[in-house]
């Protein structure tokens, strides 16, 4: 009986039984890692090549002489295997365990032929899985209907190192300026972060596009020198905890900003908002407020200007009661004085005359 992989539960969400020891590219671990995969102690050196290793790939084609070199993880990368049965499974693969033919269900991640063949106009792509060859070969077989796969290398060809399964790849015989690894697992890479572009880890989300969303990356590393001008660092666990924090600051930001703006809003949506009648209230005594303090005013202004006007118009009616009054007060004398005996004045003694 096959033995199953300790840790697969603590780095895969799913379990898949005695299944993980055909799948599963990782074993008991005994080293304490990090995050990405890296041992604490920070060695991340891989053990020496014997002299007389001959490398993994056979010469390149001529046809790929200006292409680099992608090597490409299998399993939750392009596709995901179950022993259970799976109704809309993309193929059944009979493998051979002890003698036992069993049935393995194999569904294949959306997008994944439209990144093959895209992959193969632009690379030299290699299959690199640490499956077992028994499993995994049948499964190429069916994916690849395109012949993108220049080579396919399996368990045997990983190296094993601190309880690991890692792809090292020095041993495949090409630059590693032009190579570049396509991996759900940190572990894989281990040796060589600075070449890798991480996938997550894929089950049976019918709704993931993680492959077509990085056909543009890749468009663009197939043009550059260098791969390490584009991914140098990009999965060093200091720069990622810097991206983290601009990300946390841009996020911060954001939700500075959508708060304003839904004050804002609230604001505009309150001056729209019919008024209550106790708001209704007080803008009413507001207005009936200032159209007394107007009329108050008018009213004071009114009384400041009024004597001054009727004392102009009175003015003629005074004169006339004036004189009026003097002529009273004349003939008034004129009777005491006939009345008395007074003597005629001069004017009577003409007129009669």
């Amino acid at each position: 009986m096959w033995s199953v992989c300790d840790d697969v539960e603590r780095l895969k969400p799913q379990k898949r039984g005695f299944f993980q020891s055909i799948l599963c590219c990782w074993r008991r671990n005994r080293t304490k890692t990090n995050q990405n995969g890296t041992p604490i102690d920070g060695s991340t050196t891989p053990p020496p090549l014997p002299d007389q290793q001959r490398y993994l790939l056979p010469q390149i084609r001529h046809s790929d002489m200006h292409k680099k070199c992608m090597v490409i993880d299998l399993d939750e990368t392009l596709v995901h295997s179950s022993f259970k049965p799976i109704p809309n499974a993309d193929f059944i693969v009979p493998v051979e365990i002890d003698g036992t033919i069993h049935q393995v269900y194999v569904l294949k991640r959306p997008y994944v032929d439209e990144f093959l063949r895209k992959m193969g106009e632009l690379y030299e792509c290699v299959l690199f899985t640490a499956s077992l060859a028994k499993y995994a070969d049948p499964v190429a077989d069916l994916l690849d209907k395109w012949n993108v796969f220049r080579a396919r290398l399996f368990r045997e060809s990983c190296v094993y190192y601190r309880g690991n399964y890692i792809k090292d790849l020095n041993r495949l015989g090409r630059d590693l300026q032009k190579i570049v690894i396509v991996d759900n697992s940190p572990a894989s890479y281990i040796f060589h972060p600075d070449n890798a572009v991480p996938v997550k880890s894929w089950f049976d989300d019918a709704s993931d596009c993680e492959l077509l969303e990085l056909i543009p990356l890749f468009e663009r590393l197939s043009k550059v020198d260098s791969v390490y001008s584009v991914l140098c660092n990009s999965n060093n666990p200091l720069n990622n905890h810097n991206q983290q924090q601009q990300q946390q600051q841009q996020q911060h930001q954001q939700q500075q900003s959508t708060q304003s703006q839904q004050q804002l809003q609230q604001s505009q949506q309150l001056q729209q908002l019919p008024q209550t009648p106790q708001q209704q209230q007080q803008q009413q005594q507001q207005q009936q407020q200032q159209t007394i303090t107007a009329t108050t005013i008018i009213t004071q202004a009114s009384t400041l200007s009024t004597p001054t006007i009727l004392t102009s118009q009175q003015q003629p009616q005074q004169t006339q009661q004036q004189q009026q009054q003097h002529q009273q007060q004349q003939q008034q004398q004129q009777q005491q004085q006939q009345q008395q005996g007074s003597p005629p004045n001069h004017n009577d003694l003409n007129s009669k005359t």
